[in-house]
């Protein structure tokens, strides 16, 4: 079901009424039935939520997603821990999934990722490449780092295409803490790992143990390493941004494209559906992937 992603950045009162989620700011009240939400971006330091409100959303799925005051980027989330009628035997399933396997999911991640960087490449250049060739060449657990090779291409060359001056003179490098227009991409990836996070929270699965990133400080393991083959939708997005704002610096209308992602049209076999939607089956493939009645993460193409 397509779910409603809600921006808020003034000052307002979030509670509930009947089972709707009930918008209180200076200027206006707006009323929404819960289980029509997905994502609640919250990007200001004066928002008041009850405690009826959080738990009506934590039980819908709903990820509620806190921005820092600062640079504005998202810097938390709330998630359903329960949100799974046989959750004990799914995370079991995941705990007990063998290196070999969990190897086997990490190589068939980085080559949908290196293909789609591709394609991409090719797009905005008009220029064929080699990432498939790269990609064939991704072993068992990427232990060749044909994942870092192909990156350091990509970024070398993906914004030299674009028609924005400012960036080609930076010499982009791409930089969580970096110049322009690495703001943009930071946001658009943390709104793809939080929806991310969300569906594999939806599917049952833990997002703390991933199948390759392993850091004891994160989280959200599992969602970095499911997130990646999507990460070129991030960079379209954001090479799209630059070429029609003039702006370097986060604003409303910027967010509002990032979170527009969450709504764009990706590409099954048999079928197309909006990203949110997508990051759901492929979640639900992972989980049966856990359980042996699947060998692959089923992954969309993002172009038809």
């Amino acid at each position: 079901m397509f779910k409603k992603s809600i921006l808020i950045e003034n000052k307002t009162s979030i509670t509930t009424k009947n089972l709707q989620l009930v918008l209180q700011s200076e200027i206006r009240q707006s009323v929404i039935p819960i289980e029509d939400i997905g994502y609640i971006l919250i990007d200001h330091a004066e928002v008041f939520i009850s405690i009826p409100a959080i738990n009506l959303l934590v039980d819908n799925n709903t990820a509620v997603i806190f921005c820092n005051t600062n640079n504005h980027l998202p810097n938390g989330m709330l998630l359903n821990l329960n949100s799974h009628h046989i959750q004990q035997e799914i995370f079991k399933n995941q705990i007990n999934a063998s290196v070999p396997l969990k190897k086997q999911l990490w190589q068939q991640t980085i080559i949908e990722k290196i293909i789609n960087q591709g394609i991409l490449l090719e797009k905005v250049s008009g220029k064929k490449n080699n990432f498939e060739f790269l990609a064939s060449k991704v072993l068992s657990g990427d232990t060749s780092n044909m994942e870092g090779v192909a990156a350091n291409f990509y970024w070398k060359t993906f914004f030299d295409f674009n028609n924005d001056q400012s960036v080609r003179e930076n010499d982009f490098k791409r930089e969580r803490f970096g110049k322009y227009p690495n703001n943009f991409l930071n946001y658009g990836y943390t709104i793809l790992r939080a929806a991310t996070a969300r569906a594999l929270s939806g599917s049952g699965l833990l997002n703390t143990l991933g199948i390759h990133h392993k850091s004891k400080y994160n989280a959200f393991a599992l969602a970095d390493d499911i997130m990646e083959p999507f990460r070129p939708l991030v960079d379209e997005k954001v090479s799209e941004i630059i070429k029609q704002y003039e702006e370097q610096e986060l604003n409303t209308q910027i967010k509002a494209e990032l979170l527009q992602l969450l709504t764009r049209t990706v590409y099954f076999k048999d079928e197309k559906s909006p990203l949110m939607v997508a990051l759901q089956k492929t979640a639900s493939s992972l989980q049966q992937c856990f359980t042996g009645e699947r060998k692959k993460i089923k992954y969309p193409k993002l172009w038809s």
